[in-house]
Parts: C-alpha cells; sequence; structure tokens
C-alpha cells in the first residue's frame, strides 16, 4: 500500500519523465519523472517537528519528494524561488475576474388576444320554397265630353274598369309544376243617350286558369290544362231591357290535355306558355234558357248545357318592349271540327310612374256559333283606353 501511494504522489508531483535509464526498480521509476522542482513547503513539512499534513495521500507526496531531492539530486533543476521569479504563465488570465455569464430577459411578447367564448348556433333548416305569389291589379278611369250641338256628333260618357290578377304556381324544382292563375275584372259605364239604363258594364270577367305538367325535355311538359270562366254580373246593350248575359249564363268550363311549352325569348323580354291540346273536352253551361241558343247551345226546358269534343291551343305571352311599354297577349282557339271559337286579348300598358299607368285594350273575337251579323259576320270587335292606378305585388 505504501508503495502504491508513493507511485501515486510521484506521478502528481514531477514535471517529465527521466533521461537517465537505470537497472534497479527505482531507477525504471524515476525514470518516469524527470526535470523535479525543488518546493520549500515540502523540505519545511519534512524538517518540521508536527507535520501540518494531516492527509495521507499529501504526506506520501512529501515523503517522495523528499527522497528524490535526497537520492537524486541531480534531477531538480528548477527551486520554487527561481520559478516564481519567472512569473505566471498567464498572467492576464489569472488576474482577470472571472467571467459570469448574464442572459438578457426577452421580451415577452404580446400576449395572444383572448377569443370570445363561440356562442351555441341554433341551426335553421328551411323547407324549399316551392310556391311562388304574385298579382297586380289597377283601376282607371275613362272620359269623354261631347256637347248637344257638336257639329260631328257623338255621345258624353264616363267609365271606369278594374281588374285584379292573382298568380299562385308550384315547382318541386324536378319535374313538377302546377300553375294558377285567378283574373277578374269589372267595368261600368254610364252615357247620356242610353235612357233605360243608368250604369252597364262595359267589361266583365271572371276566369280561373290551372295547369298540371310533368316535364318532358327541357321548355316542354306533358300539361293537362283546365280552363274555367264567367262573368259578374248582367250585361245589357244600350236603350234596350232585355238582358244579354249573366252570371253562368254564359259559363264555360274546358279541359285540354297536351304539351306546354315554356317561353323564354329577346334576352328575358319575351316571356309565356304556348299549350297545344290535341284531345279538349269543352262543356258550356247556359242558365238562362231564353240566352241558350244566342251561345250556340240546343236547348229545351231540361237541357242548359252544350258539351263539344276537339282540339285546342291557348298562349299567354307578356313581352317587355322597354322600361316604359308593355304588351300581354292572351289567345285562345277551339274547334270541334264543327264549329270554333277564336279569342285574342291584348293589352297595351304604358307606365307613366310608379303607380300610374294607361292601357290600350284590343279584343278580337270569332265564334260560329254566335248569330250571324250583317257588317262582321261571326266576328266581334272591342276596344277601350283608359288610364288611372296600377300596382304589382
Amino acid at each position: 500500500m505504501r508503495i502504491q501511494l508513493f507511485a501515486i504522489a510521484a506521478a502528481f508531483a514531477l514535471s517529465a519523465s527521466a533521461s537517465h535509464p537505470s537497472d534497479s526498480v527505482s531507477g525504471q521509476y524515476y525514470r518516469l519523472f524527470a526535470p523535479l522542482t525543488f518546493y520549500h513547503s515540502v523540505a519545511g513539512s519534512q524538517l518540521s517537528i508536527a507535520s501540518d499534513n494531516e492527509d495521507e495521500v499529501s504526506q506520501a507526496i512529501d515523503d517522495a519528494l523528499m527522497h528524490v531531492y535526497l537520492t537524486r539530486p541531480d534531477l531538480v533543476e528548477v527551486t520554487e524561488s527561481e520559478q516564481q521569479q519567472s512569473g505566471e504563465l498567464r498572467q492576464d488570465i489569472i488576474e482577470q475576474p472571472a467571467t459570469v455569464e448574464t442572459i438578457d430577459i426577452v421580451a415577452l411578447a404580446e400576449p395572444i388576444p383572448a377569443m370570445p367564448e363561440a356562442e351555441p348556433v341554433q341551426v335553421v333548416v328551411e323547407k324549399p320554397k316551392f310556391w311562388t305569389r304574385k298579382g297586380d291589379g289597377y283601376l282607371q278611369f275613362m272620359q269623354n265630353y261631347v256637347s248637344g250641338n257638336w257639329y260631328k256628333g257623338g255621345e258624353s260618357y264616363y267609365s271606369a274598369v278594374g281588374s285584379l290578377t292573382l298568380e299562385a304556381n308550384y315547382d318541386n324544382k324536378a319535374k313538377w309544376k302546377w300553375e294558377n292563375k285567378l283574373e277578374m275584372k269589372l267595368g261600368f259605364q254610364t252615357s247620356r243617350t242610353d235612357t233605360v239604363h243608368k250604369f252597364k258594364t262595359n267589361e266583365d270577367l271572371f276566369r280561373y286558369t290551372g295547369k298540371v305538367g310533368l316535364q318532358a325535355a327541357n321548355n316542354w311538359y306533358y300539361t293537362l290544362q283546365m280552363l274555367a270562366y264567367t262573368q259578374f254580373a248582367r250585361g245589357f246593350k244600350a236603350n234596350k231591357p232585355q238582358t244579354f248575359s249573366d252570371l253562368m249564363s254564359p259559363f264555360n268550363f274546358n279541359v285540354g290535355l297536351g304539351m306546354d311549352y315554356k317561353v323564354n325569348a329577346m334576352g328575358g323580354k319575351l316571356t309565356g306558355t304556348i299549350n297545344m291540346s290535341p284531345i279538349a273536352v269543352n262543356y258550356r253551361y247556359v242558365d238562362r234558357t231564353s240566352l241558350a241558343k244566342s251561345f250556340g247551345v240546343k236547348t229545351d226546358r231540361h237541357t242548359h248545357s252544350l258539351t263539344d269534343f276537339g282540339s285546342q291551343v291557348t298562349a299567354s305571352l307578356e313581352w317587355k318592349m322597354n322600361d316604359v311599354v308593355t304588351w300581354k297577349s292572351r289567345l285562345y282557339a277551339f274547334t270541334s271540327y264543327h264549329r270554333a271559337e277564336l279569342e285574342w286579348e291584348n293589352t297595351f300598358a304604358l307606365r307613366v310612374s310608379r303607380y300610374i299607368s294607361a292601357n290600350l285594350f284590343l279584343f278580337p273575337r270569332f265564334d260560329d256559333s254566335n248569330v250571324w251579323d250583317d257588317d262582321l259576320g261571326y266576328w266581334q270587335f272591342k276596344e277601350y283606353s283608359s288610364i288611372g292606378f296600377s300596382y304589382s305585388f
């Protein structure tokens, strides 16, 4: 144990290997540790009566160095005093105060703005809107005054006409369509030359048009069309007391099966429908027996109706010529191959302002079941113009 401690102490104390070989064990050992430095503390420790080294390892080192100083002084080349005079190897590093690394505190980043708590969202599921509704109406007036001595003759009169059209259409955005249209018109006029009637109707219509269609291709639909119409009040002629028409006299109900074409042309300015029904049934009822013959119904006291089978064509078009003028047209043609009926209604609307408009109404009609006229034959014609209030919704 003593030899091991001696070896460890010598290894820490010596500064170079020995330069002279030796055959003894100690010579081989010292060969590793030369040259040496003479330290005063080692000699002082050995010569002192009471040693300050209480550590066994430090005492062993001092003993080893003292042994070398005494037995091999040739190995000692530098004394401790000489070494101190030469100065430290890196005095600048030794004298420099210890560097303390400082870490700058990184500025805290702006705090992320607190996100508002998400409020619960109520999910509302709306059913598709298959129905569309619209309507329009007007109330217009016409006045004409002619003095009794006017050189060209004529008569004064006042007239008023009101109209209301309502539509409710169903479209399931797939194949089926159901269109409903209700038209109501009623107008009155008065004239000085009519001494029998203070007022009489000049426009009277109550008409329903319904269509059920199944899409065939693009704008074509297989269609079942229903048409029913009559009037509100009794119809008279000037200075004649008898009634020429009345509610349910006549009443017409028509059903046609065929094809319907949806018109959309001229950039959307011309719209409407054209219906062609090669199979059609027309039912006509006349409540007043006295009027049956004038409407082509051959009746007795038990029969008031007429049923015809044939074909028909109907069309309903609207052409917005510009922002001011609009043309609305309705065509109805039916033939039973024994008789024919044709109606062509034309309304030219001139919009003066948002609520003011002027109308020109032209209505030629052909019906060979009616009484022959010496001037026009089976043709009939109606025309009027008016101005007044109008409103669409």
